[in-house]
């Protein structure tokens, strides 16, 4: 088929996508939120849209087109086969099926985002480090030389380990809450606060060089900051990914692509807080201990490469049973059929 026909395919069938995705998102935060003529409606609409995704992988092969139609029949899948779930099976689901799946389909994002925040950190670590009187003109001699001294070291036992820990885990669960809140302002927020964390870490890094603490510095850093830095990245990425969805939806309307966005995003944020508890107990316990700087490090490398395996491994798998971590999804499975009544579909 020619260029025009697919053109012609999506335009005639884009409303109902559009609708069943909505009425999808509609029920996924509440089934009581459709109406019983909405379910009748959601209905048979995933069965008009699974005739639509047999045609799209018959006669055109275009994959963006494919995948958003698999998307979209997950989310209405979910709903049509809802059961009500024991709490732990819902934690485990979240965790092992969602949570990495909606990280997973962030890839590109975190790639953009860890570039927004590690690029900035090397330029400015390289720049100060090796020309004085930039650094000179940036941080104060005198206070650099306290912070090289004793005043890096000395913030991480700067108050009773349970409490620094709370006051850690905060800040960094209201920053990522940020980096993900401001995507809705096209993402020029969440840049900058990428930028300027990567600009501080780089000028306290060059500082602690300067002065020959270059050991004690990447000694106190590693052991939570791998983790505590990767949330922040992927942090940022959903935040990207909502204001790329409104500066470019596709063929989804601005609203719609918003929403889902939005609602995948709010599963990463919500994932992450785990990430940024784990973080504050290593830089509360672990980094101001009296462990060797080697075990401290080792653990921080540790940590952080069982993070990312953790949210490959899992979030490619999940990818591949068509989640993509909205919320109200499941996986799809080849037995999958719609309910074969509409009573079926009001006893959710």
């Amino acid at each position: 088929m020619g260029g025009v026909d697919i053109d012609a395919f999506i335009a005639t069938n884009r409303t109902s996508w559009d609708r069943i995705r909505s009425l999808s998102i509609d029920a996924s935060r509440g089934v009581r939120r459709l109406s019983g003529d909405e379910l009748d409606e959601l209905l048979v609409l995933y069965q008009s849209v699974s005739g639509h995704l047999s045609v799209a992988q018959t006669n055109y092969g275009d994959t963006g087109l494919i995948n958003e139609l698999t998307s979209v029949l997950a989310l209405a899948r979910g709903v049509i086969y809802r059961r009500r779930t024991p709490p732990a099976a819902a934690i485990r689901s979240f965790f092992t099926e969602h949570f990495p799946a909606a990280v997973w389909h962030l890839r590109r994002y975190i790639l953009i985002s860890a570039l927004a925040l590690v690029g900035p950190a090397l330029l400015v670590g390289v720049w100060l480090g090796n020309d004085s009187a930039a650094r000179d003109q940036t941080v104060d001699p005198e206070l650099a030389a306290n912070i090289a001294s004793s005043q890096f070291e000395e913030y991480y036992s700067s108050a009773p380990a349970a409490e620094f820990q709370s006051r850690i885990t905060t800040n960094n669960i209201q920053v990522s809450f940020l980096a993900f809140a401001s995507g809705v302002m096209l993402g020029i927020p969440t840049l900058y606060l990428l930028v300027m964390n990567g600009v501080n870490i780089g000028a306290s890094a060059a500082v602690m060089h300067h002065y020959g603490q270059g050991a004690k510095f990447w000694g106190l850093i590693l052991p939570h900051g791998l983790l505590e830095i990767s949330a922040i990245v992927v942090a940022g990425a959903a935040g990207l990914a909502i204001g790329w969805s409104i500066i470019s939806p596709g063929d989804r309307s601005r609203t719609n692509a918003l929403a889902a966005q939005g609602s995948r995003s709010i599963v990463v944020v919500g994932g992450l807080v785990i990430a940024f508890i784990a973080a504050g107990l290593i830089e509360a316990w672990i980094t101001p201990s009296g462990l060797p700087t080697w075990a401290r490090v080792g653990f921080g490398l540790g940590i952080g490469a069982l993070f990312w395996s953790y949210v490959l491994v899992l979030g490619r798998s999940a990818a591949s049973r068509g989640l993509t971590g909205i919320v109200g999804e499941q996986p799809q499975t080849s037995s999958s059929r719609p309910a074969p009544a509409v009573t079926g579909a009001r006893s959710i």
